[in-house]
């Protein structure tokens, strides 16, 4: 017999290309919270009104100031709060319910991530959150030699125009990437309208500054400038293998308010790139970590499909390998989080990434311990919020994410608690609207 969808469901994928002529979509009576600014800015509009036509934001504005068209679908959203779908900063995703996982959780975004740790990208999912799909240019496996090599630029050049045609929005700027190469990659990318994410080595993150690449992602990597040179060299070489262990130790014995920390904290603090730590990666290593899998959306979640998965009984990581790519030093989590602290001080820009699914990160699940973990190192609970959803319009150009605002996309989510005062309220979620459209969220747990 052949599986079917939950109604819901099934409308949603026929009406995601519904005609402008069809009734709007309205929620009445909540708190719009402003995430503009990095989170700095305090427009909130108390007793508001949200109109939707289409996958677009219409009118958003006090009660009094707003009329509701006539024959629309008035949501009653009293007493509750209004706030941007979030955004997963750099998660993978091979899976339907995966995607579903996402959506529950209310993630209507994410930069996706392929590869061995967390699978191939999974694009034929319905529904599914906004993919904006990374690729990687410019390296190649040397299998004899164990080792990623660059490539020549020419070719480089080849494969971010391949990449932008086959539908990448991202591309990710990678250690093979050379000092002298790394300007005109960031020019290329720029050309075809794609996003830069750095993971470098070869060229140092200052130079990455210079070269105008956007976000850099990993604390663990873009803390590589504060080693010696002769370790940054090795891991570029090797960023997998024995050289990563050495500079993880490293870190561990740095001193987070120390000067060397200090002034690298202040040369991001002073750069408008923005900052995806993905310290999620590093939960289960962290006392007091919550069991992940005691989340309603992880009953819909096969540990398979998750790199090194949390035990689902005591919610810990199974091992800790000690040597090889997936090895951690004990000690490093917390290291990761003094450090990130001190660049969250210094005024770094933030971007919230779960990392999803390595290293025991879970779809929709994680983006909310990474916002858990912001906000652990400093930021506000409006800043940490402002992380998974306007930063990535300020930081990569993305025109009409991650606000509640006329012309936006009409990706929101409706919250019980108020999320300013305690960003946990963001998984008391009543309403989840993707492109427009209600989604039956309790349906989303039931996969075909």
């Amino acid at each position: 017999m052949k599986p079917t969808w939950p109604i819901a469901l099934v409308l949603f994928a026929c009406r995601a290309g519904a005609a402008q002529g069809d009734p709007a979509l309205v929620l009445a009576g909540g708190t719009v919270i402003d995430v503009s600014a990095f989170g700095s800015a305090r427009a909130d509009l108390v007793d508001a009104v949200v109109v939707v036509r289409g996958d677009r934001i219409a009118e958003v504005g006090r009660r009094a100031e707003v009329s509701i068209p006539e024959g629309a679908r008035v949501v009653d959203v009293a007493g509750r709060y209004v706030v941007p779908g979030l955004i997963d900063g750099f998660g993978g995703m091979n899976s339907q319910a995966q995607a579903n996982a996402y959506l529950y959780m209310g993630v209507t975004s994410i930069v996706g991530v392929g590869g061995s740790r967390r699978g191939e990208l999974f694009a034929e999912a319905e529904p599914s959150p906004h993919v904006y799909p990374l690729a990687l240019a410019g390296s190649r496996w040397d299998a004899e030699r164990e080792r990623s090599v660059a490539l020549p630029l020419a070719e480089t050049l080849d494969e971010i125009a391949a990449a932008s045609r086959s539908g990448a929005k991202v591309l990710l700027v990678y250690y093979t990437i050379a000092t002298e190469h790394v300007e005109r990659v960031v020019a290329a990318a720029r050309e075809r309208g794609l996003a830069t994410i750095g993971e470098l080595g070869a060229a140092s993150y200052a130079e990455g500054i210079r070269a105008g690449i956007q976000a850099f992602v990993h604390t663990s990597r873009y803390s590589l400038d504060l080693a010696p040179e002769a370790t940054r060299v090795a891991v570029a070489a090797h960023p997998f293998g024995p050289p990563k262990l050495e500079f993880y130790r490293y870190l561990i014995g740095l001193d987070a308010d120390g000067p060397r920390v200090g002034e690298y904290a202040r040369l991001l603090g002073r750069s408008p790139v923005g900052l995806i730590p993905t310290l999620s990666l590093e939960y289960l290593d962290l006392a007091g970590h919550a069991n992940l899998w005691k989340e309603p959306a992880a009953a819909i979640l096969d540990p398979a499909g998750i790199h090194l998965p949390a035990d689902p009984e005591s919610g810990d990581r199974p091992f800790q390998p000690e040597e090889g790519a997936d090895a951690f030093p004990s000690g490093l989590s917390e290291a990761l989080l003094a450090l990130e602290a001190r660049y969250a001080r210094a005024g770094a820009r933030h971007l919230a990434g779960s990392g999803t699914s390595a290293f025991g990160t879970m779809p929709g699940i994680s983006l909310h311990t990474e916002l858990e973990l912001l906000v652990r190192i400093g930021l506000t609970p409006r800043e940490a919020l402002a992380a998974a959803t306007a930063n990535f319009e300020a930081t990569f150009g993305w025109e009409g994410v991650g606000q509640v605002r006329p012309g936006y996309r009409a990706d929101l989510v409706v919250v019980e608690g108020d999320p300013r005062a305690d960003v946990a309220n963001l998984k008391r979620i009543e309403h989840v609207v993707l492109g427009g459209e209600p989604l039956d969220r309790e349906g989303l747990l039931r996969l075909p």
